[in-house]
């Protein structure tokens, strides 16, 4: 599996920025597909996860970022409005796959979103 990002870039707080990824390769092996991120001098983490036609979101994204998969197009986007400063970090795309029953982690190359005050 693959996975390509795209869609990061300078926004002023308060404003959107929508983020995509494109999978490629064993696209029937991924069951979660999500969104993690980065800031600087800090550990990644969960932005939110989407399977099964349910999606979860970190507390600090919550009503603010919203996740959408298109299974047709082989797609997760990441909708972000409401930017703030902390939202500052590099975005990266996530699937988790089972390929011959085993669990396998895949990152996208990362997006870097910068949010100015």
């Amino acid at each position: 599996v693959q996975l390509q990002a795209f869609g990061g870039g300078l926004v002023r707080a308060g404003g959107s920025r929508r983020l995509s990824c494109v999978a490629s390769g064993s696209i029937s092996s991924i069951n979660v597909m999500g969104w993690y991120r980065q800031a600087p001098g800090k550990q990644r983490e969960l932005v939110g996860a989407t399977t099964g036609g349910i999606t979860n979101y970190a507390d600090s994204v919550k009503g603010r970022f919203t996740i959408s998969r298109d299974n047709a197009k082989n797609t997760v986007a990441l909708q972000m409005n409401s930017l703030k400063p902390e939202d500052t970090a590099v975005y990266y795309c996530h699937a988790s796959a089972v390929i011959s029953g085993r669990w396998y982690d895949f990152w996208g190359q990362g997006t870097q979103v910068t949010v100015s005050s």
